[in-house]
Order: structure tokens, then sequence, then C-alpha cells
């Protein structure tokens, strides 16, 4: 070992990143590359979501209007060609509950569901879900089958 041949220790000589604000003899001193004046150049900015730099931000210029109801219930509609389709496909056969739509992709989980009336209904189908419109329980009432509400 000579002086020609000297080196640092293994990872002590790379910093990370540039040293700032450490006085003018670095380099990067002064206003430790922040600019002059303004709201960034100072501490503890943090820029507000939405912010546009003083201008109208988009979401006070968008005009707001109506009323939207918090308690309201959305219900994934399901029609009666849709329940014969599946009976013509033989994937149900007499009973439809709210399970099996959950299986077969025509509802979520979570979801809360209404029949809709349609299409034509010929099957005798007990069906089992949360609402249904007076002409869907008519029709199903009608070829044979019952409409139980959950």
């Amino acid at each position: 070992m000579n002086l020609s041949n000297l080196k640092p220790a293994k990872g002590a000589a790379n910093k990370a990143g540039k040293t700032i604000g450490r006085g003018q003899g670095s380099g990067k001193g002064g206003t430790a590359t922040r600019g002059h004046k303004g709201a960034k150049s100072r501490s503890g900015y943090s820029k507000k979501i939405g912010f546009e730099g003083g201008q109208m931000p988009l979401q006070r210029r968008v005009p707001k209007f109506g009323f939207t109801n918090i308690n309201r219930k959305e219900y994934r509609g399901i029609n009666l060609d849709t329940l014969q389709e599946l009976v013509d496909n033989k994937v149900i056969k007499d009973a439809v509950t709210f399970e099996d739509l959950v299986e077969n992709r025509l509802a979520r989980k979570n979801d809360l569901v209404k029949i809709l009336g349609r299409g034509e209904l010929k099957a005798s189908l007990k069906v089992t879900v949360h609402k249904f419109t007076a002409t869907a329980k008519a029709a199903i009432e009608a070829a044979g089958g019952e409409a139980i509400s959950l």
C-alpha cells in the first residue's frame, strides 16, 4: 500500500444527493436552491390539493346544482328476459335466489337487486330478491311462479 493506491473504505465515499444549505462556501448555501421569496421557498410549505397558483381552482369554477340524497339506495336491475335466458341455458331450474345471481355474475354480493319487467318469462320460477316492479311481479305470477322479497 502506498499513496498512489489509497482509496476510502467501501460504502464510505458516496454521499446520497447534494448537500445544500451549509453556507456560501459549499456553493449551495444562501437560498439552498429554493430561489428567492414565495411560498415554495418557505419551510413548512405543502401545496394544497387542487391548488392552481392562486387562480380560481377548477372545483370552485364548475357550477354545482341539485341535491344528492345521502340515504339513496341503488338497485341492480335485472330484467325478466335475462332470467328466461338463464332458464334456457339450463343454469337455473325452478328457483332463483340472490346467491344464484351473484354466482352467475349478474350482481355483486353487496348489491341490492330489483327485478324489472322487460321481456317475457315463460318458466315458472320462485324468485327471491330485494324488490320487484309491479309488471315484473305480475309476469312472474302469471307464469305460475312466486315473487318473494328479501
